[in-house]
């Protein structure tokens, strides 16, 4: 549930049908997040290991930081997004149905 409601920052309306659903923009958040958390995480590991460096440990930063950040942006999205409120979740958000 978004936290927009209970700060008192919603007026309680639904969206114009064109906007993005909430799913995708947390999906396209994270996306970009997690480029910039893998990115943002090798550096400081080659930072704080210098010539010690080795490629596993700089995966093994780069993937973690790519995890949290995509994570952290996902949920700060969901918490405080317009678009990630109940009324727009229910009128937009419809998951798809797969034939079987």
């Amino acid at each position: 549930m978004a936290l927009r409601q209970a700060l008192g920052w919603s007026d309680g309306e639904v969206m114009r049908p064109e906007s993005k659903t909430c799913s995708r923009l947390m999906r396209h958040t994270a996306g970009i997040f997690s480029v910039g958390g893998a990115l943002a995480s090798w550096v400081l590991c080659h930072l704080h290991y210098g010539p010690r460096i080795t490629v596993p440990r700089s995966l093994r930063w780069a993937s973690c930081g790519a995890i949290c950040t995509s994570l952290a942006s996902a949920s700060l999205v969901r918490l405080l997004s317009p678009e990630c409120e109940p009324q727009n979740i229910a009128a937009y958000d419809r998951p798809e149905h797969k034939p079987a």
